[in-house]
């Protein structure tokens, strides 16, 4: 989270004097006819009120009543691969972000990426979700929400992170197999159906559905921008209140 430094403190007294010296030497002028008194009272105004602003200003962020700190959250997204996870995971966090709260982007590609060798049976994919769930739970210790999208296709793993998280919320990308095909401009699916790729989640592996999603998404019902737009509601109005 962020706090007003001195500085910033000042520099917002400063400029709020200048609208409001400007006001008290009109009145001066108005009201008494001269302006050497009236520039007067605007100078000593101003030098007496910044002191006082400032000191009100440091006084106020050392008191805690009326602050509300923000729970960390992770938002996980899980689905089967190519069903559009990432993409609206993205646009959802490009929208949170505007929001000013700490926030890190987690992807399986980027975290596989980091801890090369992470096989793809069911024992390796549980594995690596603990790792992932360590890391966020480290996160939260430090006030960062999280965005994460991995396929997860298995429902013990998913547990485990709801386990392991503060304020899990798990959107499910809901899509027909037959469109992520469609969408394979990489090939992945016609390897795994080949037998060339093996564990592939959805053809020679399971892909265990969620049955406690807190939001699921069909992407042959809504658009990225409708499905960013029902997201975002959801976490301003759980945790962003």
């Amino acid at each position: 989270m962020y706090k007003d430094t001195n500085k910033r403190s000042i520099v917002k007294g400063i400029s709020w004097r200048i609208f409001a010296t400007t006001t008290t030497v009109i009145i001066v002028y108005i009201f008494f006819g001269r302006l050497d008194l009236a520039i007067a009272a605007g100078v000593l105004e101003t030098v007496a009120k910044v002191g006082l602003y400032w000191a009100h200003e440091r006084a106020w962020v050392k008191i805690r009543w009326g602050r509300k700190k923000i729970e960390p959250f992770n938002l996980w997204f899980t689905g089967l691969p190519l069903s559009g996870k990432t993409t609206i995971a993205d646009s959802v966090f490009k929208e949170l972000k505007k929001l000013d709260i700490p926030l890190e982007r987690l992807d399986s590609k980027d975290i596989r990426d980091l801890v090369p060798g992470v096989g793809f049976t069911r024992e390796d994919r549980n594995r690596h979700m603990h790792r992932i769930g360590h890391l966020i739970k480290t996160l939260q210790n430090n006030s960062v929400s999280t965005v994460a999208s991995f396929v997860s296709p298995y429902r013990e793993s998913r547990k485990a992170i709801r386990e392991m998280v503060k304020n899990n919320v798990v959107v499910y990308v809901k899509t027909d197999i037959e469109t992520c095909k469609a969408r394979d401009y990489k090939g992945v699916y016609e390897k795994a159906i080949s037998g060339e790729l093996k564990n592939f989640s959805g053809i020679n592996d399971v892909y265990e559905e969620p049955q406690h999603a807190e939001v699921i998404i069909n992407t042959d019902e809504k658009s990225v921008e409708e499905a960013t737009v029902e997201i975002v509601k959801y976490i301003k109005k759980k945790y962003v209140r």
